[in-house]
């Protein structure tokens, strides 16, 4: 928290996977030089049993970057820096990112995560996916674009919006009086 708290508003990325999908090797470096390249902010939550997959010449704690083996999420996705989260598009970081409105870019890995993101894309209107090629790997360049596009790009400024109104019903439904109260 105290990293993020000297980083400007809507300026870092969130990327976390969750605690059951792991990522093989080229999609660790992948994802690495992904952020790193992108030049700015980011917060990378990486589990102590996959830090080895970690190219060897990535720093863990950069001005631009810093990994952690875990956070407290819902900390960090109500922190006024976070810009957007990278995910996995697991049930409980959508819910998340949404009543918190943060933008995503969705990076599913199995099970219903694919769907999940195609309501995240196509449905709601609130994130971005990032291609995979023909190996299934997202490559850094696609990583790259996916977030340039939600924190600087015109239809990032959508995306924000969309996730905002989201947060707005959220916040409706289990307030006083809410269906969810």
């Amino acid at each position: 928290m105290e990293w993020l708290n000297n980083k400007p508003k809507g300026s870092v990325v969130y990327v976390s996977f969750g605690s059951l999908a792991s990522l093989n090797e080229e999609q660790f470096e992948e994802v690495a030089y992904g952020l790193k390249y992108y030049e700015s902010y980011f917060l990378w939550v990486v589990r102590p049993s996959e830090e080895t997959n970690l190219p060897k010449d990535f720093e863990k704690k950069t001005q631009k970057g810093l990994v952690v083996t875990w956070c407290s999420q819902l900390k960090v996705l109500a922190h006024e820096s976070i810009g957007c989260l990278v995910t996995h598009c697991g049930w409980n970081s959508i819910l998340e990112a949404i009543s918190l409105g943060v933008p995503i870019v969705a990076m599913p890995q199995w099970s219903d995560q694919a769907t999940n993101a195609k309501f995240i894309v196509d449905v709601w209107k609130i994130g971005i996916r990032v291609p995979s090629d023909e190996k299934q790997v997202v490559r850094r360049s696609g990583m790259k674009d996916c977030i340039l596009e939600i924190m600087d790009g015109d239809k990032g400024i959508e995306i924000k919006n969309n996730v905002m109104q989201l947060k707005d019903l959220a916040t409706s439904v289990v307030g006083v009086g809410g269906s969810s109260h």
